[in-house]
């Protein structure tokens, strides 16, 4: 991992931190992360190691020079590591936090949530994601389990849970091929399950037309020396350009005669924050990128969870 003196006078930069790598016991169709266990054939356990989690939240905490210091725990589906790993990660950001405010937040699937896990969320001020595409017959298009069988009542069960304890949620949503053409009943189902948050995340993948550099990959990884456009095809499930800016458009038209102030979509936010010249807090929408880094579960490095391809090699841990 990266070393910082506590007054290197770095600024602040975000890590999305994968301690369990790509493991889930989800098996999404859509799912670019899952693929990933291929290029780690040597795994014998995805849990991030004891001296690894250290040196990484050690670290981390030192070169941020700000007050507040933000984690964000995500995978995989982190919750298969249990609620006594993230117990352990958190003496270690008291640990090494030397009077700054930390913050946690975990994305999940939401269908391990228990009594356990929530009290656990809710008494350390967790923020929680959810990933839900919608209603039933529009989230489990895609987001199935290993036996194929839907997740939508396994999810929905995990959400009454985050709400029985109180647990701060936002909700995350793929924008797809199937639910993109419903946009309105996705947002009305999300605000009434209670989201005020809502993270709506355009799908995008292109499946590789010639064999990939690690065996088990099939999607294209970004091109790092300008377009090739014959060296792979849009997948199936992939949200249309035009079906996604209709499906943003007829949310924001509700969204803005109905619900400033009460419900909150990031993309408008950001729009909103670029358009006032106070910048971007969403990458993709920055005036340049490379200030989000994720940390694989051995501890190795990359500039985005997008390039996690032979082609961007990571830095490489070091205590």
């Amino acid at each position: 991992m990266l070393t910082a003196s506590p007054n290197a006078g770095h600024a602040a930069f975000h890590a999305m931190t994968k301690p369990i790598g790509p493991k889930c016991n989800l098996d999404c169709s859509y799912c670019f992360y899952l693929e990933k266990e291929s290029l780690y054939p040597e795994a014998k356990s995805w849990k991030m190691p004891d001296e690894v989690l250290e040196a990484y939240i050690r670290q981390y905490i030192q070169s941020q020079d700000a007050p507040e210091i933000s984690f964000a725990w995500q995978g995989g589906e982190p919750t298969l590591l249990g609620v006594e790993f993230f117990q352990h990660a958190l003496e270690l950001q008291r640990r090494f936090a030397g009077g700054r405010q930390i913050h946690n937040a975990l994305q999940t699937n939401g269908t391990l949530l228990d009594d356990q896990w929530c009290e656990f969320l809710a008494k350390e001020k967790f923020l929680v994601g959810l990933s839900i595409d919608g209603p039933a017959e529009l989230n489990d298009v895609y987001r199935v389990d290993k036996q194929q069988a839907p997740t939508f009542v396994a999810v929905m069960r995990g959400l009454a849970l985050l709400k029985k304890h109180a647990v701060e949620f936002n909700t995350l949503t793929v924008v797809n091929r199937a639910n993109s053409t419903q946009p309105l009943r996705v947002y009305r189902f999300l605000k009434e399950i209670g989201s005020r948050f809502m993270q709506f995340i355009p799908l995008v993948e292109r499946s590789a037309t010639v064999p990939l550099k690690i065996k088990g990959l099939s999607l294209q990884p970004p091109p790092s020396n300008g377009p090739r456009p014959n060296d792979a095809v849009v997948t199936p499930w992939s949200v249309e350009a035009s079906q996604y800016g209709e499906f943003l458009v007829a949310i924001f038209d509700e969204w803005i005669r109905h619900d400033v102030g009460r419900t909150f979509v990031q993309l408008f936010d950001v729009a909103l924050g670029n358009w006032l010249g106070v910048g971007s807090t969403l990458c993709v929408f920055a005036e340049t990128c490379g200030r989000a880094v994720a940390v694989e579960h051995n501890g190795e490095v990359f500039s985005c969870d997008h390039y996690v391809y032979p082609e961007y090699p990571p830095i490489k841990s070091r205590g």
